[in-house]
Parts: structure tokens; C-alpha cells; sequence
């Protein structure tokens, strides 16, 4: 789209642009044509494009994607577009503010790749909302501000490097790709804006609770010319740590790299499972087809040889009715890095299937529940289960939540249609064992 054709679109949705909403809409479009190639769309992709305005970057979409989701935070503008695409079934627009989006809805859509010409307003807000782990999308292409994305982009020691600098690439690999000049935007705003690409961080870092590290990172650029010692809780003996690091006792927040920050986290992480994906050498009960005991084996020998044993699954509801689902940890040695029930774990030998759901739900989510794990539901042994009896708890669960990393990467409450709707989309994403238990919770009487 031309300059022109942006300025006749804007006038005829009777779109004055506003300071305060930060639009400032791309009119270059050989600029609009490169920003989109950097997204490196295939026919299979969904993309989620936020603040598409008048469309100057939709255009270069439209047709050349599975799906694409608009959110346009301006009335008039949305309006405009879904008029523009109302016969396009492969459109689909949300006048929405993209702060508060509910990123749940994304999931389902994935292979899922974000696009963005951010208001300079709240384009920190935004990806703090869509953009942190966890997050649906396998690449993102942001325009914002200059000064943002070199912060975003920032390396140690640098005045660009702080606290959005380790949030982000703790999650994502960011690469500035170009400055953008004012004139390629109808109105011209003051200051230049640069285009990143983001690709998540998938290697070169160990597992760690993403929450303490956030809280140690604020603590830590409180004051960034303080030192470090001075800004942290009470925790391990600091000239052990710092040793570790291979850094001065002295040394400030702003000195420590991405991968220190990491390392820092797990030695201030008090959680007696944070290295411990599973033990191999855990002796469970071997049993028949019908839950009788028969003898005894190892973790490894049990998956080994495919002996019949016993574990639970939990599945947590909070008070809206959503259903807890965590992520399981790279390291794990069944279904790394798929999605699974709330809590689930093998009983352990001579233990009980309750004793097993109050247990698992402590070890792995923090979750001392007021009231007892209710039964619902039965699994006889089968492949997709790992050869386990299996017994369904439900639990109401509305407080805080705590996971050992090593077991878990993330934990989200989602809403139950957005569940099956995302199974149904994409069963591969989910835990084998979960997606029967599933089935199962599905089929009992509302």
C-alpha cells in the first residue's frame, strides 16, 4: 500500500491519527514488503499480526498463510479491516487491546509466528503479554523505537543492557536487523525505529525458575551502580557464588551475562528438586492386568521392559473453572516438552493411588490442597499410557503455584473449550498418557 492509499483509508474510517494510541503507520512499501519476508512464511503458518492499522503489512499476508489474526486496538480501524476481509474466511480480526489479548486462544493455532509494528506507547506491554514464556509462536518480528530494541538487543556492560534485555533473551534470541527513518511513517515521528527478529532461545542454557530469576534481575538493576551483594536476598554464602561465576565479590548486575544471570538463579533456587528430573533408580511396584502386585523394579527397568505399574494423573481447577496444564522440562526422559495433566507420577512402592495424588501435587506444583483429591476416573494399562494403571483426581486449587524446573518448564490455567480446541488441532503437542486421561474426564456426566 502507498502513502496515498494509506492517507484515503484513514480518512474514509475517519481516523485522525493519535499521539496517544502511538500510531504511526508505515507508508514505504517496499519497507512494509521486507519487514513481512523477514517473517520467513510458509502456506502452513498462522500469524498473529498486532496493531495492523491500515494494513500496510497485512497486505503482504493475505493469502500467503494458513490463518491470520488481527488485533487493532482502534475501533474505527478494526471495523475497517473486517469489512475489508469480512469474505476472506483466513482473516480473522479482534478489536482488542493487545496488552490484555488472552494469548490462551493462540495455542491451537500454531505453527504461529508474530508480527508487529508496536505502538510506542505500550509495545513493552505487549510483549510482556504475548511474547513471554510460555508463548505459541516459533518467530517474531517487532518494529518498535530505536531505543527499545537496543535495549532489547543489549550486551553486558553496555547503558542499553538491564532488566528488558534479560527478560527477553532469556527467552528469545534477538537480532536488530535495520534502522527504519521517520519518513517512511504517516505522521513522522521524532525519533527513529529499527526491525528485530526474535527466534526462541531453544539451547545454551540450563533449566531454572524463570519467576525467581525475573525477581533477582529486578533486585539487581534497582540501583545498577549498586553492587550486586548489596541488592540480593539472604541466600548462599556469596563468595562461593561468586567464585562459581567467575566474577569480583564486588561485581554489579549490569557486569553479569545472560548465562551468569542463569546461573545465579539456580544457585539462589532452594527447591530440593531443581536438578532432579527423575531418578532412575526409584523402585515402583510391578502388577498384573488387574492391579495385583507381583513384584518389584526400577524406574528404568519398568519403562525398559514395559512392566505393568501404577501411577496417577491430577487435573486442578481454579475458581473460573480452568483446568491447570504444565509443560513438561527438556530433560524429561518420557515426553520432554510436551503438555501434560496438572500433576502426574508413578506411586512409588508399597504407596497408595491417593497418597500419590496428595504427594505429586506438593512435589511438583507447590499444591497443599484444603480439601482431599477426589477419584473420577480409571485407566486400564495400554501403550499410550506407558503400560500404567491409571487413576484420575480432581482437585479446586486457587493459590500460588511452585514447580521444580527440572520436572517443569511452565504451568498455565487454561479455559476448558480452549483445551479442546487445541487437542483437537494439535494432539501431537499434548502428553500421550494426558490426552487419555482426557478422554476419559470428557466421557464422565456434567
Amino acid at each position: 500500500m502507498t502513502g496515498r492509499e494509506i492517507r484515503e483509508l484513514l480518512d474514509h474510517a475517519g481516523v485522525l491519527p493519535s499521539k496517544q494510541l502511538g500510531q504511526n503507520f508505515l507508508i514505504d512499501p517496499n519497507m512494509a514488503r521486507w519487514i513481512v519476508s523477514q517473517l520467513e512464511i510458509s502456506p502452513d503458518d498462522a500469524v498473529v499480526e498486532v496493531g495492523p492499522g491500515a494494513g500496510s503489512l497485512t497486505t503482504h499476508l493475505v493469502g500467503q498463510v494458513r490463518k491470520l489474526i488481527l488485533i487493532e486496538f482502534d475501533a474505527r480501524l478494526a471495523a475497517a479491516l473486517k469489512e475489508k476481509h469480512k469474505d476472506d474466511p483466513g482473516v480473522e480480526v479482534h478489536h482488542e487491546d493487545a496488552v490484555k489479548f488472552d494469548g490462551r486462544k493462540l495455542f491451537k493455532h500454531r505453527p504461529l509466528k508474530f508480527l508487529g509494528n508496536l505502538p510506542y506507547s505500550c509495545g513493552g506491554a505487549i510483549m510482556k503479554n504475548l511474547l513471554s514464556r510460555p508463548h505459541p509462536f516459533d518467530r517474531a518480528v517487532i518494529m518498535l523505537q530505536k531505543e527499545v530494541i537496543d535495549r532489547l538487543a543489549a550486551q553486558p556492560g553496555t547503558k542499553d543492557y538491564g532488566i528488558l534485555s534479560l527478560r527477553t533473551q532469556a527467552n528469545w534470541e534477538v537480532r536488530s536487523l535495520r534502522t527504519v527513518p521517520p519518513e517512511a511513517f504517516y505522521p513522522q515521528p521524532k525519533i527513529d525505529s529499527s526491525v528485530a527478529v526474535l527466534t526462541p532461545r531453544t539451547s545454551g542454557l540450563p533449566v531454572f525458575d524463570y519467576r525467581l530469576y525475573d525477581e533477582l534481575i529486578r533486585r539487581g538493576f534497582a540501583q545498577r551502580r549498586k553492587q550486586l551483594k548489596k541488592q540480593l536476598p539472604d541466600g548462599p554464602d556469596w563468595e562461593t557464588v561468586t567464585r562459581e561465576l567467575g566474577v569480583n565479590t564486588t561485581v554489579r548486575g549490569e557486569e553479569l551475562t545472560l548465562v551468569q544471570w542463569v546461573d545465579l538463579t539456580r544457585a539462589f533456587d532452594p527447591h530440593p528438586l531443581k536438578d532432579i528430573a527423575q531418578k532412575a533408580g526409584e523402585i515402583f511396584d510391578v502388577v498384573d492386568e488387574n492391579d495385583n502386585v507381583t513384584g518389584t523394579a526400577t524406574r528404568g527397568e519398568v519403562h525398559a521392559q514395559k512392566l505393568v505399574h501404577r501411577a496417577v494423573h491430577v487435573f486442578a481447577f481454579n475458581k473460573r473453572g480452568d483446568l491447570l496444564l504444565q509443560k513438561r522440562s527438556s530433560l524429561k526422559d518420557l515426553c520432554p516438552g510436551l503438555w501434560d495433566s496438572s500433576v502426574s507420577g508413578h506411586l512409588d512402592s508399597g504407596e497408595d493411588y491417593l497418597a500419590a495424588s496428595v504427594r505429586e501435587l506438593e512435589e511438583e506444583m507447590g499444591i497443599v490442597s484444603e480439601t482431599t483429591p477426589e477419584e473420577i476416573a480409571r485407566i486400564t494399562p495400554r501403550e499410550e499410557t506407558g503400560w500404567e494403571h491409571v487413576r484420575l483426581y480432581r482437585v479446586r486449587y486457587d493459590g500460588a503455584l511452585r514447580y521444580p524446573s527440572a520436572e517443569v518448564e511452565a504451568a498455565i490455567w487454561f479455559p476448558l473449550e480452549e483445551v479442546g480446541a487445541w487437542i483437537a488441532a494439535r494432539p501431537a503437542d499434548f502428553a500421550p498418557g494426558f490426552l487419555q486421561c482426557w478422554e476419559k474426564f470428557k466421557s464422565l456426566p456434567s
